[in-house]
């Protein structure tokens, strides 16, 4: 299920650049407690890894930089929000419309409206464009035996191989199944772009862009619904379908 949200903000909307960690908060400010907890704590779980299942966009909007600073100018601000949990999107929106006061970044927001978008029809070959930085990365270990992250582009083999195998471990952690599908190939549409953000302190790297996938449609689907690639609950891996004219949604 997706939704996307026009913000509004009495005056600009001034915000850090690096704001995913807002955006989060502000989704799971806006749902219940035992919503909340049940995704921060315990999550969908395939071996030691635990998945939220669910993505968010970059905001949306005309802006402009000042510093360290993002500022949105007239409304509206954009965002889009997508999980295969319904409950979570439901619960969400349903609180949006409920409260009269909605703060972002220390700023009273309100909601102008809520598209549901309708369901695309995936196959197994899915044109997609990210609308946040896809993360795909692995733990390495130094000789000194100090761990370090290390973050794969797009032209590297290991990207297109971690971005399947996670998305068949969230299968099983949401589906409580396997499922049997062939390796996920993925195609590079243009020239992609590196992005740079930090949550919270630490720095994390990601790619935007335009790629075709073929593979599994029930992978696919899924990938489409919760993101793909990693740290999708943080704000990456958001990618919607795209047609030869352009974005479909």
């Amino acid at each position: 299920m997706r939704i996307t949200l026009e913000l509004g903000c009495n005056g600009k909307l001034s915000l850090p650049v690096h704001y995913n960690y807002l955006v989060q908060g502000f989704l799971y400010g806006n749902i219940t407690d035992e919503l909340g907890a049940f995704l921060h704590d315990e999550g969908f779980v395939h071996g030691k890894r635990r998945f939220k299942m669910f993505t968010f966009s970059r905001l949306r909007g005309e802006y402009e930089l000042r510093g360290d600073r993002i500022v949105f100018h007239s409304p509206p601000v954009r965002l889009t929000i997508s999980s295969p949990y319904g409950r979570f999107i439901e619960e969400f929106a349903n609180t949006l419309l409920r409260r009269e006061e909605l703060e972002l970044g220390g700023h009273g927001i309100y909601v102008g409206s809520i598209r549901v978008h309708p369901e695309p029809e995936i196959g197994t070959e899915m044109k997609i464009k990210t609308l946040s930085p896809v993360v795909v990365y692995s733990t390495l270990q130094t000789k000194e035996g100090k761990k370090k992250t290390y973050y794969y582009s797009p032209y590297e083999k290991e990207f297109v191989d971690l971005v399947d195998k996670n998305l068949r471990k969230k299968y099983e952690a949401f589906f409580g199944k396997a499922v049997r599908a062939r390796k996920l190939k993925m195609e590079i549409v243009g020239r992609p772009g590196e992005k740079i953000v930090k949550y919270r302190g630490t720095v994390i790297k990601g790619w935007m862009g335009r790629f075709v996938l073929k593979g599994n449609k029930r992978l696919l689907k899924l990938g489409y619904e919760c993101g793909i690639g990693s740290k999708n609950s943080q704000g990456f891996g958001m990618v919607e379908e795209i047609d030869k004219e352009g974005a479909r949604n």
